[in-house]
């Protein structure tokens, strides 16, 4: 009962997450995602066999990532920026108005229980997403507000970055780094709107 919750919860969370990323730069002039096929909400068209498979048995994973070419921005330091903020706004936006229907559903019912891990699974990939590390968005967004020299110096260690992220999941240290953070968005988020 419990995987019947989770799985349409973790697929809108993942579907919303990489849309967003693809219709950005979709919006900013790119038409590679479109041409991927990734302009859409099906979730099939954004799983990774392999991220899933992780996901579910240990509680990390990954879906494939959006394609996009940054040639195609009029400004590319802002389009890569936009593009890489969208993924987790959206999951932000998601979690937000799950709340706000949360008000209005009977506390026990399937729809509440479903509402909660939507809520949780959305804020989760948010705010895990804005780490500074590679490949996740936050190591794009931090790319995008340094200057050009910075940003070449820092992009030869995206492979260490991604080495750095890997031994964080494995050992659970993720968690300790996360759940305050976690805690304290989940309590601003309910102070405004619940």
């Amino acid at each position: 009962m419990e995987f019947l919750y989770k799985l349409p919860a973790l697929l809108i969370a993942i579907t919303v997450h990489e849309y967003s990323h693809g219709l950005t730069a979709y919006k900013l002039g790119d038409p590679t995602p479109k041409h991927a096929g990734r302009l859409t909400l099906n979730p099939l068209a954004h799983l990774d066999p392999v991220g899933a498979f992780m996901l579910f048995i240990f509680r990390f994973g990954w879906a494939k990532p959006v394609p996009i070419n940054p040639l195609y921005f009029s400004n590319r330091k802002i389009g890569i920026f936009l593009v890489s903020i969208a993924g987790p706004l959206s999951n932000l936006l998601i979690s937000i108005l799950s709340v706000i229907i949360l008000r209005f559903i009977t506390p026990g019912s399937v729809i509440y229980n479903l509402l909660i891990l939507i809520y949780w699974f959305n804020l989760s990939l948010c705010i895990f997403n804005l780490i500074p590390l590679s490949p996740l968005d936050g190591s794009h967004i931090l790319y995008s507000l340094l200057p050009q020299k910075y940003y070449l110096y820092l992009q030869q260690f995206d492979q260490i970055g991604q080495i750095i992220l890997f031994i964080l999941l494995i050992t659970g240290v993720i968690g300790h780094i996360l759940n305050p953070i976690l805690n304290m968005v989940n309590n601003v988020i309910l102070h405004l709107f619940i």
